[in-house]
């Protein structure tokens, strides 16, 4: 029986950020779970956002955990100096909540906070 593990999170960056975490899925769009990135259907104001939600199989976590890798090392976008910036809470069968952070150029996996194991149904 396989085992799943429910990832589900955002990414903030800037506009030209996005079109490179876009162009970033694109390269990876050879998985079955690629259909769970989303975007909002009109951008608006100055943050730019890439949802991702799936159940996904253990054995392809690293497929997406490669994508966020890669984005969370994007050079900095605009004149602020921001880099992409965001947060997926990961939820395995077996193992339960861990945090990906993705901050200053990397993902972090830490402990997931109780405050969330509401959400590990």
């Amino acid at each position: 029986m396989a085992v799943y593990v429910s990832i589900r999170g955002w990414l903030e960056c800037d506009s030209g950020q996005l079109e490179l975490l876009k162009n970033i899925i694109a390269e990876h769009s050879d998985n079955a779970y690629f259909g769970g990135w989303g975007f909002p259907a009109q951008p608006f104001n100055w943050t730019s956002y890439a949802f991702y939600g799936g159940d996904l199989q253990v054995t392809d976590v690293p497929w997406l955990r490669d994508q966020l890798t890669e984005m969370a090392a994007l050079p900095t976008g605009d004149e602020d100096e921001s880099r992409v910036e965001g947060l997926f809470l990961v939820t395995h069968e077996v193992e339960g909540l861990t945090e990906w952070q993705i901050r200053g150029g990397k993902l972090h996996e830490v402990p997931g906070s109780e405050r969330h194991a509401y959400l590990g149904a």
